[in-house]
């Protein structure tokens, strides 16, 4: 049996250098490539072009429960669209946030009945259980990195920002997905990278394991 590499997701709440991660991880693989296995896809954020393609804007996440919930469904299938396209070409990817995070804000700005909702799609139960199999980072608040830049719903506050990051992990607890959170005072990228690639070594050393 042919070991499988263990993806990689960076989630967590807002401005908390999920993307500036994401690329340094695809630029350390660009030049430390595996032997077994093609370098990683890249996914990016798709709740970006959600917003665009459909005429969303950030105030609908907090005034309307409808749009808001409606907002998280086209997510999570532009997220499930995403990744099977990239495992077209590569068998493994890191993705800048994943499907639970729209199922998060659900539970967070709707209700927990309209999370549960889009937990039992079609599209959450093949991505969750990609997720059981991968190294998820959760991106800790509270760094020097909250700034807005007029697209994505930002925190109110510091509390809010710290509470959201509790409910990540609170929601991740209550599936069952294992992760690892990425402590805010780690702030050197270098570091961050490095915090990510010894847990990513370790699975993929333990899916070795279960091959042999």
């Amino acid at each position: 049996m042919t070991p499988s590499v263990p993806s990689i997701y960076i989630i967590g709440s807002q401005c908390t250098g999920k993307t500036t991660l994401v690329t340094a991880l695809s630029d350390y693989f660009q030049h430390h490539p595996i032997t077994s296995a093609k370098s990683p896809a890249v996914i990016k954020e798709v709740a970006r072009s959600v917003l665009e393609a459909h005429g969303f804007n950030r105030g609908d996440i907090r005034n309307s429960q409808d749009r808001a919930l409606e907002l998280q469904r086209l997510i999570i299938e532009a997220q499930s669209k995403a990744e099977r396209s990239q495992l077209e070409t590569s068998s493994w990817f890191i993705s800048d946030r994943s499907a639970v995070d729209p199922i998060i804000y659900a539970r967070k700005y709707v209700s927990k009945k309209a999370a549960a909702a889009l937990a039992s799609s079609p599209e959450w139960l093949e991505m969750s259980d990609r997720m059981a199999k991968s190294l998820v980072i959760v991106c800790e608040a509270g760094v020097d990195w909250l700034t807005d830049d007029g697209v994505r719903l930002m925190p109110q506050d510091t509390t809010e920002w710290k509470q959201t990051h509790a409910e990540f992990c609170a929601v991740l607890d209550d599936m069952g997905l294992r992760y690892h959170v990425l402590p805010a005072r780690v702030k050197d990228m270098n570091v961050r990278v490095q915090f990510v690639l010894t847990r990513w070594e370790e699975l993929a050393a333990a899916h070795r394991e279960l091959c042999e």
